[in-house]
């Protein structure tokens, strides 16, 4: 018995995020845990995670399997949720139009800047004294 899954890389600052969706009934896992206790008390991220699948109306239709690297657990999220809005789009091509509306096909660009030598941070300069 094969079943048709659908895999989608996902990509936030330094996360990289690998998304299968397999038919199920809905169930997250990540990193072999489930996403309440990946995320620990924070249900905003859950919530960012299954957005695509909500506004697509598949929630309940697809158990999703992510291995995730990389980053903190925001950009985590927001890799996974990027990962999922790619994998709907192979799915069903009808899906990109609306994923693409709200946002979730676009690859958040923003990285940390590097550090410059003879300053403190990126843009922060040690303190000009005159005398």
């Amino acid at each position: 018995m094969t079943t048709k899954e659908y895999i989608g890389t996902g990509r936030r600052k330094t996360a990289v995020a690998r998304v299968k969706l397999l038919p199920g009934k809905g169930k997250v896992i990540i990193n072999n845990r489930t996403a309440k206790d990946y995320f620990g008390n924070l249900p905003a991220l859950e919530m960012t995670i299954v957005r695509p699948l909500v506004l697509s109306q598949k929630e309940s239709e697809f158990d999703v399997r992510v291995k995730v690297r990389g980053g903190g657990i925001s950009a985590q999220a927001g890799a996974i949720n990027h990962g999922i809005s790619r994998a709907l789009v192979l799915l069903n091509e009808e899906n990109k139009e609306l994923l693409r509306s709200e946002g979730l096909l676009t690859r958040d660009p923003r990285v940390k800047e590097r550090k410059k030598y003879g300053q403190k941070r990126a843009r922060k300069r040690f303190q000009f004294s005159k005398r």
